[in-house]
Formats: structure tokens, C-alpha cells, sequence
């Protein structure tokens, strides 16, 4: 089982970005010295409690940090940015370090419609030409001299491109232009299967890709004991609950029953949201990974998570990983 890691960067009640930058590096070595393949960072604004806006500078603090694992933005959200600019960051992401970098391109914004005014952008008019913008972002690395200007660093550069979708949109265009899917199915679940289905049906083989390959994304916290897990899982579930009604912000400490504490409502629509995930002993964990697996087909698994002590986020990778290999479990 191929497993990489999402990271939001989060920071944590009474922490600083600069401390959730020092954890992000520390996250990416643990992560390569447990096995991991990918490192990924996803793009968010004007959120206080996700440290990853700056997404290709903190790939960049990851790198040097780390010498073997792949890393990359799972994703970058292209209607917030011009073709050329993204060329050119991973341009020269791929030029300081060479064969790790991945390139995962969303549609989405990346925030609510604050984030379209902040950056002066028209979001609906971008997503519209979120196609034609990857498709130039392509043509910057081919350094195909059609396009009126070629980015440098970028021209010639070799990050591996990938179409992230929590919907049925992005696998028609993944299946398109032949490049690798990953789906969000750690937040949002309802398409999950639907999506991989069609991208599979619809794969068009390209000069990046012979057959199709999906990367399926699934919440997952290991602890000793499955009590110690849902507990530490409760930071995320409580800054998933405030996002979705309105209050976002740091990431807060465990709370003790904390989902048998919420209204109907908002229990309900947390874990709806939550479905896919794998959270408990390094027992349940593996069990619960190998019913994802065997439910996507997927050819890799991406681990999203977070704690509100960044230590046991990464006893978290080290017992998953052992589970799945067998040592634990």
C-alpha cells in the first residue's frame, strides 16, 4: 500500500506560524523516514489556523528540510493565480530539488469569496478557464513556443501534474488530458466513487500517462489505543465544526467526548463529512485503510489529519505505517 501525507500546516491555540512552519518540516521527515511517497501541502487563505497560503515557499522550507520524499501542493487552487507565475515557482521548485516536486492543480478557490476580491480575481470567470489554464501551465513546462512568453525557471522543468477533485468535474479532465486524479475525499466523500468510476471509463492515455492512477484521500489518526485516537481526533473535529458554522480559527486542544457533546445537526453533518476516515488503535487503523483500498481500487492513499500536539501527528504516520506493513497490528 503506497501511503503519502496531506498537511494543512495547521497552527494550534497559543501557536505562531512560525512554529507551525518548524512542525510542517519536522511532519516531512518523520514522513520519509517512515516510508511515506508524497509530502503535500494544500493552498488555503485568510484562514488563522493553516499556515500554508504560501504554498510553494513552504515547499520550498520542506525541501530543504528533507532529501528523499516527494513533495507538492495537493493543490495549488489556479483560478487565485496566473499560468506563468505557478510555472515559474515550480519552475524552480523542480531546479532546487529535482525529481520530488508534484504539482496538484484544483479549481476551487481555496476560501469563501473574500479571497476573489482580495486578489482582484473574477473566481467564477477563472474556474471557467481552469481547463485552458492547465493546459497552459503544460505548455510552459514543454516550453512550447507557441505562447508568447516562456517561464523562467519553469521552462523545461518536470513537476508531476496532477488534477485534485471533490467532485465529477475534475475526473473528466483529469481522464482528458491524461494525467494523474486525486480526490478529496477526506471532506468531501458523496462523489468518491462516482468520480474514480468515471475518471477509469474516461482515461485517455497521454505522453505523462499510459493508464489511469488515482490517489484517494482519507482521514486517518493512529494512536494505541482506539479511546487515545478518537480523543486527539477531536482537535480536527472541532475546527471542522467551526469552520462549517462560521466560526473558524486556531486549531484547538482535545476535548473528551466531545462528538456525544454537539447538537443532532451539527453531529450529523460532522460525521457525514468525516465518513472516510480511519481513526483508532494501529488495529482499526489498518483495517480500516484496507477497506479503503479495497473499496477505490486507489494506487495510492494520501493521510489527512491533524493533532493539537504536532508529536503525536507524527507517532500517528509511524504507527499507521507500521500497521499497514505488517509490524503492528
Amino acid at each position: 500500500m503506497k501511503l503519502s501525507v496531506l498537511d494543512l500546516v495547521p497552527v494550534i491555540e497559543g501557536g505562531t506560524i512560525a512554529r507551525a512552519l518548524s512542525d510542517a518540516a519536522d511532519l516531512a521527515r518523520c514522513a520519509e523516514a517512515a516510508g511515506y511517497h508524497r509530502y503535500w501541502i494544500a493552498e488555503h487563505h485568510g484562514m488563522e489556523g493553516i499556515g500554508g497560503a504560501a504554498t510553494a515557499v513552504v515547499l520550498s522550507h520542506v525541501g530543504h528540510a528533507t532529501s528523499t520524499i516527494r513533495i507538492g501542493a495537493g493543490g495549488i487552487m489556479l483560478p487565485n493565480h496566473n499560468p506563468l507565475v505557478i510555472a515559474e515557482q515550480f519552475g524552480t521548485l523542480d531546479a532546487l530539488f529535482p525529481g520530488r516536486i508534484d504539482l496538484g492543480l484544483g479549481r476551487a478557490p481555496g476560501a469563501d469569496q473574500r479571497i476573489a476580491r482580495a486578489l482582484h480575481k473574477d473566481v467564477n470567470r477563472t474556474a471557467e478557464d481552469f481547463p485552458a489554464d492547465v493546459v497552459e501551465l503544460q505548455a510552459h513546462f514543454a516550453a512550447d513556443t507557441r505562447l508568447p512568453l516562456l517561464a523562467t525557471p519553469g521552462q523545461g522543468a518536470h513537476p508531476q501534474m496532477w488534477i485534485l477533485g471533490s467532485s465529477l468535474f475534475g475526473a473528466q479532465l483529469a481522464a482528458m488530458l491524461g494525467l494523474p486524479y486525486a480526490f478529496a475525499s477526506h471532506f468531501a466523500p458523496d462523489h468518491l466513487d462516482g468520480a474514480i468510476r468515471l475518471y477509469r471509463e474516461r482515461f485517455e492515455p497521454s505522453a505523462t500517462l499510459e493508464k489511469p492512477h488515482v490517489m484517494a484521500a482519507i482521514n486517518v489518526l493512529a494512536a494505541p489505543t482506539d479511546e487515545e485516537a478518537v480523543l486527539l481526533a477531536s482537535s480536527m473535529d472541532q475546527s471542522f465544526v467551526r469552520l462549517r458554522t462560521g466560526n473558524p480559527g486556531r486549531l484547538p486542544p482535545p476535548v473528551p467526548g466531545y462528538r456525544d457533546s454537539l447538537p443532532g445537526p451539527h453531529r450529523a453533518m460532522l460525521e457525514h463529512m468525516r465518513q472516510v476516515s480511519a481513526i483508532g488503535s494501529p488495529a482499526t487503523v489498518a483495517a480500516g485503510l484496507a477497506a479503503f483500498a479495497e473499496r477505490t481500487g486507489a494506487d495510492e492513499i494520501i493521510v489527512a489529519g491533524a493533532t493539537f500536539d504536532p508529536a503525536m501527528r507524527r507517532r500517528s504516520l509511524e504507527l499507521t505505517m507500521e500497521a499497514v506493513s505488517g509490524i503492528v497490528g
